[in-house]
C-alpha cells in the first residue's frame, strides 16, 4: 500500500500510520486503496491527490480522533468520500460515527466502504444535514465533523443543529481558519455557537498539523437559524 511517490525522506509514512491507526492499520490501508481506485473512477477523489492521499486525506483525517472523547457520537456532514468520518472511525472504533451525504452516488460508495472495510462503528445516512429528517435520525450528537463543505458560517446552519448542547463542531480548515472566525463570529453567536477557536492536531505524525475551526454550541436556538 506504501508507494515509494508518497514516501517523504523527512517523514515515515509507515510509521504514522501505525500511529494514527494501530491494530487497525490494515482497514486504513483497505480504505486508501479503494480511493485510489474505486474513488478515482467514479470521481470522488481527483486522480492528482492520489500521490498524497495519505498525508492530505486519510491520516490528515485520522488525527481528528486526539479532539474526541472516548465514547463519544460524530456526525460528519457532508462526508464526500468519507473524508473525515470513516479514518475518524477507523482510527477511534470507541466513537460511533454517522457519515450524512446527500448525493446518491457518493452514498452508495460510503456505504459500500463500511461493508468492505466492516466497520460496524459507521452509519450512512443519505440527505442534507438541515433536512428534519436527518435532524431526527442523526441529530443530538456530541461532535459534529466536517472538511471543505463551505464557508464557516454555512457548516454553522448546518451542523449546530445536530449537536447537543455542549457538543462540539470540529470543522477541517485550512490557513483561512481564523480569519473565517473573525468575519463570522457574530452570526456564529446568533446560531448558538461559542467558545470558539483554533486547534492543531497530528503535529506528532503528519508534517503538516491538521488544522480545526472548533465551537460549542451554548443554546438551543441555533435551530431556528436553519
Amino acid at each position: 500500500m506504501f508507494h515509494v511517490e508518497l514516501v517523504d525522506e523527512q517523514w515515515d509514512v509507515v510509521g504514522a500510520v501505525a500511529r494514527v491507526f494501530g491494530e487497525r492499520a490494515s482497514l486504513a490501508e483497505g480504505y486508501y486503496a479503494s480511493l485510489a481506485s474505486d474513488g478515482v473512477v467514479r470521481g470522488l477523489i481527483g486522480p492528482r491527490e492520489v500521490p498524497r492521499l495519505w498525508t492530505r486525506h486519510v491520516l490528515n483525517c485520522g488525527v481528528l480522533g486526539e479532539l474526541v472523547g472516548v465514547g463519544e457520537s460524530v456526525v460528519d456532514v457532508g462526508s464526500g468520500a468519507g473524508l473525515p468520518g470513516v479514518p475518524l472511525a477507523i482510527a477511534r472504533p470507541d466513537v460511533r460515527v454517522t457519515l450524512v451525504e446527500p448525493l446518491l452516488r457518493r452514498s452508495v460508495y460510503l456505504q459500500e466502504v463500511v461493508d468492505d472495510l466492516g466497520l460496524d462503528n459507521v452509519t450512512v445516512v443519505r440527505g442534507r444535514a438541515e433536512e428534519s429528517g436527518v435532524v431526527k435520525e442523526a441529530g443530538g450528537a456530541d461532535v459534529v465533523t466536517s472538511r471543505a463543505v463551505a464557508p464557516l458560517e454555512k457548516l454553522a446552519r448546518w451542523s449546530l443543529p445536530l449537536v447537543r448542547v455542549g457538543g462540539r463542531m470540529l470543522a477541517l480548515k485550512g490557513s483561512s481558519a481564523a480569519e473565517e472566525i473573525s468575519r463570522d463570529r457574530a452570526t456564529l453567536a446568533r446560531l448558538g455557537a461559542g467558545k470558539l477557536g483554533v486547534v492543531e492536531c497530528g503535529g506528532a505524525v503528519l508534517p503538516v498539523p491538521t488544522v480545526v475551526v472548533t465551537a460549542e454550541r451554548v443554546a438551543q436556538h441555533g435551530r431556528r437559524h436553519r
